[in-house]
């Protein structure tokens, strides 16, 4: 259940992306946002954890940043395996996003989730 909130958490996400960085982002619809949200994860789960694994002396040297680049690669290999329905317009707008997806993630999970799991 938290893996298909967090999908569409991430695929609001790209829809507001999308209508705020009209230039650099691009996106056919609602479909296409869920579907790369869905591959963003898949990639996340598959990729993610054998790029932290090469690239472990660099993540150890920076404190954890470059795990900012690395998401912004996953994010670059999700519009490559997207075509032309999900465009995001280079490396640098890709390592932004990376940034405020977990700045957006962060907030979610500590305001929303946190206080909804105190209630109870």
């Amino acid at each position: 259940m938290r893996w298909i909130i967090g999908c569409l958490i991430n695929a609001v996400l790209f829809m507001a992306f999308a209508g705020y960085f009209r230039e650099s982002f691009y996106l056919t619809g609602f479909w296409a946002a869920l579907q790369a949200s869905i591959l963003l994860s898949i990639l996340n789960i598959l990729v993610r954890p054998i790029l932290i694994l090469f690239t472990l002396p660099v993540t150890v040297l920076t404190m954890g940043l470059f795990l900012f680049v690395i998401n912004a690669i996953t994010l670059e290999l999700t519009d490559y395996l997207m075509g032309e329905s999900f465009e995001i317009l280079g490396f640098g707008m890709a390592l932004f996003f990376s940034v405020l997806m977990a700045l957006v993630n962060l907030f979610i999970q500590k305001v929303i989730m946190d206080s909804r799991n105190s209630k109870k």
